[in-house]
């Protein structure tokens, strides 16, 4: 599944690309986030409950970030598992400047396993739509 979006913040972008990275921020931005710890290496590990339609879990989830250029851009890849079943993906984030704030486009493929993919390609992306709009909603207010 695909997934990409366009989002206009009012910050300027070195606050974003520092704000995309610090574990507080995300953690309390992502809908359903219980932990998002750094681990030192270039990755953070997180605790997080989805629910999907009926399929509701809690994941474990590492995520790596790639190809550090600040503050223009990263990449990443997530891996998670939980009671539903696993998530796999990979993703890119592009920050660049527009007039006082910041012009944030995201890219990514996630692919789905288990009980979760048994809800269907519409409602999965769909609840991805959601859940990014729930981040972004989240995140504008720790910019």
């Amino acid at each position: 599944m695909k997934i990409e979006g366009v989002y206009k913040l009012a910050a300027v972008r070195e606050r974003v690309f520092e704000r995309l990275l610090d574990p507080e921020s995300l953690a309390k931005a992502m809908p359903g986030c219980d932990s998002f710890e750094e681990r030192g290496d270039g990755a953070y590990t997180a605790r997080i409950k989805v629910g999907v339609g009926p399929i509701k879990g809690t994941y474990e989830a590492r995520v790596e970030i790639l190809d550090r250029v600040p503050p223009e851009h990263y990449r990443m890849t997530v891996e998670g598992k939980g009671s539903g079943g696993f998530v796999k993906g990979d993703g890119a984030v592009h920050l660049s400047p527009e007039g006082d704030g910041t012009l944030l486009k995201y890219s990514g493929e996630v692919q789905v396993g288990g009980l979760i993919a048994s809800v269907g390609q519409r409602m999965m992306q769909t609840a991805a739509k959601q859940i990014v709009n729930q981040f972004f909603q989240a995140f504008v207010k720790l910019t």
